[in-house]
């Protein structure tokens, strides 16, 4: 016979299953703009149903670079009060790029986009986790 510990660990876990406090299900986006993933046939997910990780919006993000453009040939313009100023004769030449620099990683979902998404407890909001390969076999599917 189990001892009550055992038990109890048991009707946790079962009580954890039943309320599936999470589940992943799959789908694609339908709409950019406004956002809607389609996950079967009648489930549309728009906007205010869904929380967007990093992994599928546009971001920012700092960095430290130091490199070089590449070698093309140009002038600058030149400002000489004396001879007023004008271009320098162009020339096959780089610039350097250095030191900490904003980039922005363009990462929106967009039309044809697969996704995971995670269904949140209560199932009213649903996580977009990342893209995944195309498989339409997967639509809707719950796991």
């Amino acid at each position: 016979m189990p001892n009550a510990v055992e038990v109890v660990k048991k009707a946790a876990v079962e009580a954890v299953e039943a309320g599936k406090p999470v589940n992943l299900l799959f789908g694609e986006v339908i709409s950019a703009s406004p956002l809607k993933i389609q996950v079967d046939q009648k489930a549309i997910y728009t906007e205010k149903m869904l929380v967007l990780t990093r992994n599928v919006t546009d971001f920012e993000v700092d960095m430290t670079v130091s490199h070089r453009t590449v070698v093309i040939s140009h002038g600058h313009p030149v400002v000489d009060t004396y001879t007023g100023g004008g271009s320098a004769t162009p020339v096959d030449h780089n610039h350097p790029i250095k030191g900490r620099k904003k980039f922005k990683v363009h990462n929106a979902l967009v039309v044809g986009d697969w996704v995971v998404l995670a269904r949140m407890q209560k199932g009213k909001k649903f996580v977009v986790l990342d893209r995944i390969k195309a498989n339409p076999a997967l639509k809707g599917e719950w796991l």
